[in-house]
């Protein structure tokens, strides 16, 4: 490639055509259990006030620190691209006074987000997420619910075998304050054995030393004195009663005391997927409850609880897995036609074929019927229509099976139902009219 060709900005990616084929089935998937469920469709704008991340995932916290894309628009006003999806939602809650909704409010987005990280194998700076929030209500049951619902997005896209479960609480803020400064004391005189960024954390959130993935930190982090001996008894008669509902649902867990999320607005259940062989160095998604996060921000004293996903994750751990997706992207046919009067006419049994739910190319060029038959073989669609002088002064096409090599003539007013009934009797995928409105 030559030195003054563009290329895409580092830490970004191009979704191809094939890749594509894996959003546009994630996404039915999430749609199809979404509403299964309940759950309605919300898209907040691509940047908030910076103000919004800054206080509902905290100052301290890694995103809002080192890895949000920040700029001062015309006006001066410091606004952020989102890094993540629940802030947003929150806002957009307390702004539309969906409180006087019917509670909870179930909502599910499916967006891109931003966050300048350092890029490796499925971590970009622009990626895809999919999320559900339960919002105006605390109930362990729909914790339970959000976590089946999110092990059944796994389960349809074939990679809850890789991935497992994993759950902690880590109770209420209050209760955290007095296990924040024990963890202090604790490495204290440990300096020299913590990484750069645990240094930067130690002081201002040492709750965070417990999930870092470098691995003296985690040696520390194990020796760590145990977060549960300093929760609230309201949080983890709480957790209990969650683990009852998973295990009545036999949905597996591993309880990981050191789960501990890296957003600062959790409280109560916190719990990610990860991957059997990796951990959580290749987790998929993670979530968990946010009671305080809508009062915070302005609104009422509201509960919460959510889960995000990332979708470039998912895809990899897919193709690990050799899993293949349906593709609704294949042509049915091409129409090959000599001359003018017949590209007219082509011209218009295409439109009529795509109103067919027929998936249809052709009309290209002024090359002879045989090398846009060899176009359609390029193409490797079952279906050939050819269009010449003489199909045109007798109101014919010709229907060819480019499997088979047979031919059938018919009047042309007749052709899109005869391949209707040609592509349904052989089993090829067809969209239905007015599909792709509703897909």
């Amino acid at each position: 490639m030559a030195e003054n060709t563009f290329r895409s900005p580092k830490g970004v990616h191009d979704i191809l055509p094939k890749d594509h084929e894996y959003h546009t089935y994630i996404k039915k998937v999430i749609r199809h259990r979404a509403r299964q469920a309940g759950f309605r469709r919300i898209t907040t704008p691509m940047f908030e006030n910076t103000r919004v991340f800054a206080q509902s995932i905290g100052e301290t916290s890694d995103i809002v620190s080192k890895e949000m894309y920040t700029f001062a628009d015309k006006k001066g006003r410091s606004l952020t691209l989102k890094p993540e999806g629940t802030a947003g939602v929150v806002r957009s809650f307390i702004q539309h006074g969906m409180n006087k909704l019917p509670q909870p409010v179930l909502l599910y987005y499916i967006e891109p987000h931003f966050r300048y990280d350092r890029p490796q194998k499925g971590r970009y700076r622009q990626f895809w997420q999919f999320g559900f929030e339960i919002i105006g209500e605390s109930d362990p049951a729909l914790d339970a619910q959000i976590i089946q619902l999110s092990h059944k997005v796994n389960e349809d896209l074939g990679i809850d075998g890789i991935l497992t479960l994993q759950l902690n609480t880590i109770g209420l803020p209050e209760s955290r304050t007095e296990y924040m400064q024990v963890l202090q004391d604790f490495y204290a005189g440990k300096e020299r054995s913590l990484c750069e960024t645990c240094l930067n954390r130690l002081d201002k959130n040492p709750l965070r030393l417990l999930d870092c993935k470098e691995e003296d930190c985690q040696i520390l982090a194990k020796l760590a004195p145990d977060m549960r001996d300093y929760i609230d008894k309201e949080s983890l008669a709480y957790h209990e009663e969650l683990l009852s509902y998973l295990d009545e649902m036999e949905i597996e867990y591993t309880e990981n005391k050191k789960i501990i999320r890296g957003l600062d607005y959790y409280t109560k259940t916190v719990f990610e997927f990860w991957d059997r062989e990796t951990g959580a160095q290749n987790a998929i998604g993670g979530g968990g409850r946010y009671d305080g996060l809508i009062e915070q921000m302005g609104g009422q004293n509201t509960p919460a609880v959510g889960y995000a996903a990332g979708i470039e994750r998912i895809i990899a751990n897919m193709k690990r897995e050799k899993i293949r997706v349906p593709s609704k992207d294949d042509l049915h046919v091409f129409v090959a036609q000599l001359g003018k009067e017949a590209k007219k006419k082509c011209l218009v049994l295409i439109d009529e074929l795509r109103e067919e739910g027929i998936k249809a190319m052709g009309a290209l060029g002024k090359g002879s019927i045989g090398v846009q038959l060899k176009m359609a073989d390029k193409f490797n669609v079952p279906y050939a229509i050819l269009i010449g002088l003489t199909e045109v002064r007798e109101k014919t096409a010709i229907i060819r099976d480019m499997q088979k090599g047979t031919q059938e003539t018919l009047p042309i007013n007749k052709v899109p139902a005869r391949l209707v009934k040609m592509i349904g009797e052989n089993n090829l995928d067809k969209y239905s009219p007015g599909e792709l409105l509703y897909s």
